[in-house]
């Protein structure tokens, strides 16, 4: 008889330790890590530190006031003539964009990354890679370093990483002092062109469909979110806390992507927008 199955027969014992290792395991670490991370920003937002990667920041806050942008994420209904339309305009994109390249001209004023297993695919690709700024998660410092003329941004995962019942997430509007995880790097980059003076947002190949076939990405690229099933959920939830926020400040945010499952923004028809 093994050690489990005489813990499993004495269920009190059982669920004391499974509360013991979580405790151990998830929520000190958890206590921790927000513990640095808020302290970290105390220092820099009262410029008591001024040194850190997240000072170059400063240099896009408010570029933008007033104007519009295009948020292009990689959902599979996003399409190459997609691309082609958006030569003209100021554009977010992310990750997997990449291997489109060879089939449009069109690039991102803006790329923006933060998972370090997609970035390590892409590394080669992101520093040839010709846009305004190269927009980077910190965690990825945490295991690669980043060329200096990058644009690191402070990302806080909340208690994404403890398991919990409940989706949540914030919105900020300073992402000197804070971006907020909320499930995906779009939600990221919405907080950032809010910060760049942006009041006209456009999110394109936002599918948030998950499907069980698989094909998850406009170029998929072999990389599967183990958590694929959830996504969904949790991507809206998160977009309904930008709708909120938006809604407060007078910030407009559209949903230019051909289906899918998102309906949290008024939908527009991307073709009506260049006339």
């Amino acid at each position: 008889m093994t050690i489990k199955s005489v813990l499993r027969r004495h269920k009190v014992t059982h669920s004391i330790i499974i509360l013991i290792r979580k405790i151990q395991y998830e929520i000190i670490p958890y206590i921790i890590a927000n513990f640095n991370f808020n302290i970290k920003r105390v220092f820099r937002v009262n410029c008591l530190y001024r040194k850190s990667r997240y000072e170059k920041l400063k240099e896009i806050k408010n570029k933008h006031i007033g104007e519009r942008c295009f948020i292009v994420a990689t959902g599979p209904s996003l399409t190459i003539e997609d691309l082609d339309k958006l030569k003209n305009e100021v554009t977010f994109s992310m990750n997997s964009i990449c291997l489109a390249f060879d089939e449009t001209d069109w690039r991102p004023t803006y790329f923006g990354i933060q998972d370090i297993a997609v970035y390590k695919k892409f590394e080669s690709h992101i520093e040839k890679l010709k846009s305004d700024c190269k927009l980077i998660g910190d965690v990825i410092l945490t295991q690669k370093n980043i060329p200096d003329d990058y644009f690191v941004y402070p990302l806080n995962f909340l208690n994404h990483n403890v398991d919990h019942h409940e989706y949540n997430t914030k919105f900020s509007n300073d992402a000197f002092a804070v971006v907020y995880d909320g499930y995906s790097i779009t939600y990221s980059l919405i907080q950032i062109a809010v910060y760049m003076g942006f009041d006209e947002i456009y999110l394109l190949g936002a599918d948030c469909n998950y499907s069980g076939n698989m094909n998850h990405h406009f170029k998929e690229y072999g990389h599967v979110d183990p958590s694929f099933v959830l996504a969904r959920d949790k991507m809206i939830s998160a977009y309904l806390e930008a709708k909120k926020f938006a809604d407060r400040n007078n910030i407009k945010i559209y949903n230019a992507t051909r289906g899918g499952e998102l309906e949290v923004f008024d939908r527009v028809d991307l073709d009506t927008l260049f006339f």
